[in-house]
Parts: C-alpha cells; structure tokens; sequence
C-alpha cells in the first residue's frame, strides 16, 4: 500500500515524531543533546517554523511546531537531517542514517489538543521508564513551561496565554496539568493519532481539515461499506 502524503497546513500546530533505528541510541552525552537543539534552533528559525514544545530521549525526538509556509516544517526536518546526522556521525565514528525511516506528523487543533500534546510529549520519559515525573528529565520544554529557565528555542502559543493573565499565574497552571498528568484514555487516543499522522482535534476541525487537503485525515471504517438497499422494481407487484 502507498503511503499516505504528510498533512502539513500553515498556522495550526504540528506534532512531529522522529526514532532511531532499534538499538542505535542517538542521544547520550550532553554533547549529542545540546548539538541537536542548536540545529533546531537554527533550521527553525531559517525556514519560518516556531517551535512550542520538545522532547529528546535516547531514540526519539518529539516537537510541537507551527510551520508559516507549507514547505517550512519538510525544509526544516531535512536541514536538521543533514547537520545534525554529519556532526553526530563524525563525533562517534559511524556512517549513515540516524532514524527508522521518516518523520511522522500531525495536525493538531489548537483549541481542544495543544497544552494536552505539550504535556504528552513532555511526559514521554515518564512513559518510557526513563524518570518517575517529568520534571526529572533534563531535555525537554518543561522547564520553560514552568518558568523555571527560559528556553531561547520556544516561542509562546496563544494557547499558553488562556492559562493565566500573568506569567506567574500561567506557570503555576501549567504546573497543576503537569501534576495531574493525561488519563489512559487521552494517552491511549494521542497515541493513535500522532503515530498514524491522522488529524487531531474535534469533529467540526476534521472536517475542515478533510476540505483542505487531497489525503484522508482519518482512518478509514473497517470492513467494507454497507450497501444501500436495492429499490424495489417498479414493475413487479409489492
């Protein structure tokens, strides 16, 4: 089966997840962390794409972005490619390519789905056995999120200003939704979204989505679609 083209539309948020080959970490000295953020930084900035939220663990990167241009968030994921994989290759001596295919995205809502996705990528650590909370990962954006340092990489999202009139105020909320944390269900329907590149978001924003774009934005039913009942002949008696 082919797949399917990414679904990339400017101005709404964008979950972008990246692995590494099974087994082959990518990230384990400070070294590896902070020379990835740099290309981020750098790429992001070069093609128009703010970036609001951020994750990286030993095999995987997640990011939560806003591309201006449709080409932006593509151009940025192959500048950070190129730099980042040719500096890590030629620090630890090795060749080749640095993930397990390509990177997956998907299109987010902002209204119903932004600071649940911050707090599902900041909370992947956890999720992973990496940490016991959040807080207890060093590379993340939840540090930023909650005014404990302030990160040169983030751009601040509307969404993040609904939380509190005052930056205090704002960081303390976002610190309750950290404590509290998603339940199962949320976890269970984030995954299933963001590892598909399906849109994400209510009914009414999917299909508007479904408008904008020449590819599904939702699977597809199982099974075959029902038939509609066969009219009766008209010319035989009922």
């Amino acid at each position: 089966m082919a797949r399917l083209p990414r679904l990339v539309l400017p101005g709404l948020p964008h979950h972008v997840i990246l692995r590494a080959h099974p087994g082959q970490p990518v990230f384990g000295d400070e070294a590896d962390h902070r020379a990835y953020l740099e290309a981020v930084r750098d790429a992001a900035r070069t093609h128009g794409v703010a970036v609001h939220a951020y994750v990286l663990v030993p095999r995987e990167v997640q990011l939560l972005v806003v591309p201006e241009r449709p080409e932006g968030l593509s151009r940025m994921m192959q500048s950070i490619g190129r730099r980042h994989g040719a500096w890590f290759n030629r620090r630890h001596g090795r060749s080749g390519s640095l993930w397990d295919g390509r990177y997956r995205v998907t299109v987010v809502e902002p209204e119903t789905c932004f600071i649940d996705l911050c707090l599902y990528i900041e909370a992947l650590p956890v999720r992973l056995g990496l940490c016991a909370r959040p807080h207890d990962w060093a590379w993340s954006s939840l540090p930023h999120h909650l005014g404990r340092l302030r990160d040169p990489l983030l751009s601040e999202h509307a969404e993040l200003w609904r939380l509190g009139n005052t930056p205090f105020d704002r960081e303390a909320a976002y610190a309750r939704r950290t404590e509290e944390g998603l339940d199962t269900r949320r976890v269970q329907a984030l995954d299933g979204a963001c590892g598909r590149g399906w849109g994400l978001g209510s009914p009414g924003f999917l299909a508007r989505l479904a408008e904008a774009s020449d590819r599904p934005v939702q699977p597809r039913p199982r099974g075959r679609p029902r038939k509609s009942p066969t009219p009766p002949d008209k010319n035989v008696p009922i």
